[in-house]
């Protein structure tokens, strides 16, 4: 018996509700390990750089050059990951960058330093853009940015979840001879790797390969995903090339850079801000530091719940990087610690809160090996402000002694972001220039 297109409907739902259940907490949990290893370093700094003799402008440039070799691999990566599979070549991304981080415990100077991000980098390239992929294979438009905010959701609970977790590990210093950050590094570092091989056994490439969706819910959800891709058949034709030179990607690439050179310019100096503000432990430090980014979690997930609501990507990638950035100017002049939080606080709900919509937009006019490198090129483009945020917050601390100019070049940097939506992207359709 045929089934009808309104029983074809509720199966297809049914089979995006057991994806949802199925695949979104194991992918959470990965990325959750992906940014604790990324962004650790932020924390070991509180020991490291005196026990090392780092200087402010030593650790922005080895905490920026996790970026540069992030960027040359990226694009590589993602094809790759398009051609062998999300579930095996994910597996190698964890497995090699979990190994790398724990490395990173036999840290000495700083050539070592600058030489161990930078594979740690090339490592974990193509992870984040694979993932967005990935859920292209499972989730339609109308659905994708609230499941990529379930997902991204990881990102703001690792920087929760970072502080206590660093803070209690930094207190292990002197056990068995090592020191806190040395332990921090080795802790953090192998889950990775026993998750690089969970991924082999769990995570399915297609809805075809999910044992536990029924015959007719794998059809129904193929189904579902294969017409929206005949109504976008025009971009399913996007050769590689005409992918890497579209205006829409690198518009999408120049908004995305200055997002992230705001979100790292913070994620990693965080801790040493509110290490000015007086007598904290490392452990204290790691839990009044969880506050904005708890913000930033309910911000990811409540702003992309209304995206795919109201179907609407300009003003819910504008609003809050405008809020954002005015959390941080604020924050640069905060006097008290109870101020400069709740500005911080605002500043991460803003910046996270841009996130979910904007990864929703590639997926609307890429598709196969244009997706794969369309995406691959916006993430990696955008890490250039990985490294330049960091960097800059360094040279800018040692120079005027205050971290209030850096604080106000990233507010600048979060308000374009917003601004070069308003002007590029279409209120009429939702569409940027071709």
């Amino acid at each position: 018996m045929i089934a009808t297109s309104k029983e074809i409907a509720a199966s297809a739902q049914l089979a995006l509700a057991k994806a949802r259940i199925r695949l979104l907490p194991f992918l959470c949990l990965l990325y959750l390990a992906n940014y604790l290893d990324r962004i650790n370093v932020s924390f070991a700094a509180l020991q490291m750089n005196h026990e090392l003799g780092f200087t402010p402008v030593v650790f922005g440039l080895g905490a920026g050059f996790f970026f540069v070799g992030y960027v040359l691999c990226e694009i590589p990566s993602n094809l790759i990951l398009e051609r062998v599979g999300a579930r095996r070549w994910i597996a190698r991304i964890m497995i090699s960058w979990g190994l790398i981080s724990a490395s990173m415990m036999y840290t000495r100077g700083a050539k070592s330093f600058y030489a161990l991000r930078f594979v740690l980098g090339a490592a974990e390239a193509g992870f984040f853009p694979g993932i967005i992929l990935y859920l292209t294979n499972w989730f339609p438009q109308q659905e994708r940015a609230r499941a990529t905010a379930l997902f991204l959701t990881a990102n703001a609970l690792a920087n929760v979840l970072v502080g206590p977790i660093c803070g209690a590990i930094l207190g292990m210093h002197g056990m068995l001879g090592l020191s806190g950050w040395q332990w921090l590094f080795l802790l953090e570092g192998i889950p990775s790797v026993i998750l690089g091989f969970a991924v082999l056994y769990y995570l399915p490439n297609f809805p075809a390969e999910a044992a536990w969706l029924s015959a007719p819910e794998r059809d129904s959800l193929a189904t579902l995903l294969r017409s929206e891709h005949a109504r976008n058949l025009p971009y399913a034709r996007f050769h590689l090339s005409q992918a890497l030179s579209s205006a829409r990607v690198w518009t999408l690439s120049a908004s995305y850079t200055l997002m992230v050179f705001t979100l790292y310019g913070v994620s990693f100096w965080l801790p040493r801000i509110i290490e000015e503000f007086g007598a904290f432990t490392t452990l204290e430090i790691g839990f009044l530091a969880a506050l904005p980014y708890a913000c930033g979690g309910l911000a990811l997930v409540l702003v992309g719940i209304s995206s795919d609501r109201k179907r609407e990507r300009r003003w819910h990638l504008a609003v809050p990087s405008f809020a954002g950035a005015l959390g941080l100017a604020l924050a640069a002049r905060a006097r008290t610690p109870a101020g400069s939080l709740l500005a911080f606080s605002l500043g991460a709900a803003g910046v996270w809160g841009m996130i979910a919509p904007f990864w929703s937009i590639p997926p609307e006019f890429l598709r196969g090996t244009a997706a794969a490198a369309g995406i691959a090129l916006i993430n990696s483009v955008g890490h250039v402000g990985g490294f330049a945020g960091p960097a800059l917050m360094g040279y800018l601390k040692q120079g005027t002694h205050s971290f209030e100019g850096g604080l106000d070049i990233l507010a600048t940097a979060l308000a374009a972001a917003g601004l070069i939506v308003l002007l590029f992207y279409s209120a009429e359709n939702n569409s940027l220039p071709i």
